[in-house]
């Protein structure tokens, strides 16, 4: 970051940035930008206004974060005063000037929770906002912010879909139901910028698993993310510090997207937070290759059975007390629960039923 202030002109200035904001509020969205407020760009004019404000090697010179090898960026001294008023002033200002909508905070765990914690609270008094952090940690949600990256997520998946072994999933799910604040929101993704620069694009690290992941994402709780390029059907890596323009195509994950995303909207099962219904698993006879589990709220049902394995299975579901008339979301197809349900499921095959 060269200047927590200003407008890159690469991209316009602070009147195009307020349209751009505008603009899309008109269209019923909302607007959350990145800041990286743990460390800065070397020229930063701070370096040179407030030198005290980065924290120092022994020989008194700025540093990348400790143990970390970012030589491209030097680390901020959050113990200073000064420097934690300039930053939650910063952050003030595009809620103020721009009306933007809350922030994605780039290593938020690096930065001490008391200033979080204040600086949310003095946002608020401007106007409500959304803060996602980039990490994952219970103590982030009880005062600042309402969602963080589900990292444990995509890791998990990632073993289920090379491994073909579900434990670490089911040991996922347990602990989001058993751990997780109710009202506390989890980013859940197949990609995001640094997976896909660092660790190769989602086709790579998902292979054939690669749509029942997304799917996967999609059902559970929290907020799904598409990662740009994911609806064309992104299938290489991104120049992390260039631009890099995106082929944009019709492709199979468009209609994925969509009738997840649309679904998400419409069925309060899959709302976030306390206001959605809490995964209820659903017993079957072959839990080291099927995840199956319930959702339902005020009247809205969603039971995802999904295959992690390059086999065919036949599954039989204790279905008791989910009983009713479902129709899948991807094929319309009508499937009436009983009691016991006996399903086959093709290789990384996977059934979003919607409760009629």
């Amino acid at each position: 970051m060269k200047d927590f202030l200003g407008i890159n002109p690469e991209f316009g200035t602070m009147t195009d940035f307020k349209n751009l904001v505008d603009k899309i509020h008109a269209m019923g969205m909302y607007v959350i930008i990145d800041w990286v407020g743990n460390h800065s760009a070397w020229d930063n004019p701070l370096t040179i206004q407030h030198p005290d404000w980065y924290t120092k090697t022994r020989a008194g010179n700025f540093q990348p974060t400790p143990w970390y090898d970012w030589d491209d960026v030097i680390d901020f001294d959050y113990d200073n005063p000064d420097f934690r008023k300039y930053m939650t002033d910063a952050l003030k200002f595009w809620v103020k000037e721009a009306n933007i909508d809350g922030y994605r905070a780039d290593v938020a765990g690096f930065i001490p929770v008391d200033f979080w914690e204040n600086a949310r609270k003095e946002l608020d008094e401007i106007k409500p906002v959304f803060m996602l952090a980039e990490w994952e940690s219970r103590d982030l949600y009880k005062k600042s912010f309402d969602m963080t990256y589900s990292w444990s997520l995509w890791d998990k998946l990632r073993e289920a879909v090379n491994h073909q072994k579900l434990g670490g999933l089911v040991e996922y799910l347990s602990h989001d139901v058993n751990s997780v604040p109710h009202n506390a929101y989890r980013m859940t993704f197949t990609d995001n910028h640094d997976k896909n620069s660092w660790e190769g694009n989602p086709y790579l690290n998902f292979g054939d698993g690669l749509k029942t992941a997304i799917v996967m994402t999609g059902v559970v709780n929290g907020m799904p993310l598409c990662y740009s390029g994911q609806e064309a059907g992104l299938n290489r890596s991104l120049k992390f510090f260039d631009k890099d323009p995106i082929e944009w195509k019709a492709n199979e994950n468009t209609e994925l997207f969509t009738k997840l995303f649309h679904l998400k909207h419409a069925n309060q099962a899959l709302w976030n937070g306390k206001y959605g219904g809490e995964m209820i698993r659903v017993v079957n006879d072959h839990q080291d290759k099927i995840i199956s589990f319930y959702r339902e709220k005020n009247n809205d049902a969603v039971f995802p059975v999904l295959n992690f394995s390059d086999q065919t299975v036949e599954v039989n579901l204790n279905t008791a007390y989910f009983q009713g008339k479902y129709r899948e979301l991807f094929t319309g197809k009508i499937y009436n629960i009983k009691d016991k349900t006996n399903i086959k499921l093709l290789p990384w095959s996977y059934l979003v039923l919607v409760k009629e």
